[in-house]
């Protein structure tokens, strides 16, 4: 048994993939499923704010792609939006403050549905639940579960089409997160009858060394039937991946940058 670190990638089927929008826009993404088996459930990812470093390498979307076919049976689908870059490549277009890109959203939901992936759900990070509550109300998705939610570009019109969608959402959120706070978030989500919000105590708003704790939660929600707590060790096959290109890429370089 070897265990599990940062870095350790298990085995999965993965495939680069390639998103369309309806407004003619190219996205690069990536198809992680399970090895051996059908998937239990599906995670389309919605990455942090770009501006600020955010990309479908971002470490908790990473980590999930990266073990949750494995230990979970969880299909992961992350990808780029407009104008966004990482070791995968560069999607086309430009950032457009969470407008242009619920075609984004639209295709990766599209792209799950049509390749009959299980029980999708949204699991978006920072401006990725924004992206969430705005544009991820398509019938094909069961629900969402936010990470770190902001509620910067959402509004309460949103909240309360979600509240009408009757979907689960869940909302982990940072004690020491930099922009909503659990008691906040509990305030702000009420709007939403069917939210739990879920403080995580000892968080920031990043996640670092919290990863762990983070995918736990994700499955109990998504998948639950599966035991949580995940193994923290393995026994077979496991890579490395080398992430040192993402350095300078980690929303935590940009933490004094107003936005």
């Amino acid at each position: 048994m070897a265990a599990i670190r940062a870095n350790s990638v298990l085995p999965a089927r993965r495939e680069a993939i390639t998103l369309h929008t309806a407004d003619d826009v190219t996205l690069v993404g990536e198809l992680a499923l399970p090895a051996d088996r059908d998937p239990v459930a599906t995670l389309v990812c919605l990455h942090p704010l770009p501006t600020h470093g955010g990309m479908m390498d971002s470490h908790v979307i990473r980590k999930a792609a990266f073990r949750l076919p494995a230990l979970a049976g969880v299909a992961v689908l992350r990808f780029n939006t407009r104008g966004t870059a990482s070791n995968h490549g560069t999607s086309g277009g430009a950032f457009d403050h969470a407008v242009g890109e619920r075609y984004d959203v639209a295709a990766a939901i599209e792209y799950a549905e049509f390749h009959d992936l299980p029980s999708i759900w949204v699991l978006g990070w920072s401006f990725g639940t924004d992206l969430a509550l705005m544009h991820a109300g398509d019938p094909a998705v069961v629900g969402a579960v936010l990470l770190s939610p902001p509620l910067r570009f959402s509004s309460e019109e949103h909240l309360a089409a979600w509240a009408a969608s009757g979907k689960p959402l869940t909302a982990l959120v940072p004690e020491h997160d930099d922009y909503l706070r659990p008691a906040e978030a509990r305030e702000r989500f009420a709007a939403v009858p069917q939210a739990e919000v879920i403080g995580v105590d000892g968080a920031k708003h990043l996640w670092v060394g919290d990863a762990e704790k983070v995918l736990d939660l994700v499955v109990q929600r998504v998948a639950p039937g599966v035991a949580v707590p995940l193994p923290r060790e393995w026994d077979g096959p496991m890579e490395t991946a080398d992430t040192s290109a993402y350095a300078d890429r980690t929303t935590a370089v940009f933490k004094d940058v107003p936005r």
